[in-house]
């Protein structure tokens, strides 16, 4: 190994840490920063492809808003506090992550719909108007 290095490896629980001696009872320690061209997160929890089920129960965007108002955060994101203190587990934050940006989604479609709606409805209201600006022209005339 280079002098600046450090590599301890313990070959009872096969824990490695680098740039430390001490591994805090994970399999692999980085003291410092590391870089990866990949890093493959095997998740053993629920992907949250529930949100696009009939039954799932999309939360109301007050309630959203009054969570956000109460904690500065959204629902079942840790604060900033809890990441600093704890850090954050790479895998749970992509499943909660993509459940938010799903729910995103279906909010997204909702409004969209909403939209396409108000705007079928305006361009009738638009229609009706022109029709009673034709008519009402027609009467001046008549009078």
């Amino acid at each position: 190994l280079n002098s600046w290095a450090t590599l301890a490896i313990n070959p009872d629980g096969g824990n490695v840490a680098v740039g430390t001696t001490d591994p805090h009872g994970y399999k692999l320690a980085v003291a410092g920063s590391m870089i990866a061209e990949s890093v493959r997160v095997m998740v053993q929890s629920t992907w949250p492809d529930y949100v696009f089920a009939k039954e799932y129960v999309l939360p109301e965007l007050k309630s959203l808003d009054d969570h956000i108002k109460e904690n500065g955060r959204l629902p079942d994101i840790p604060s900033a506090a809890d990441a600093e203190k704890e850090g954050v587990d790479l895998g749970d934050m992509n499943i909660r992550l993509l459940k938010k940006v799903e729910e995103l989604t279906l909010y997204l479609i909702d409004q969209n719909k909403k939209l396409i709606l108000q705007s079928e409805k305006l361009d009738a209201q638009d229609k009706i108007n022109d029709e009673l600006r034709k008519e009402i022209s027609q009467l001046k005339t008549k009078l």
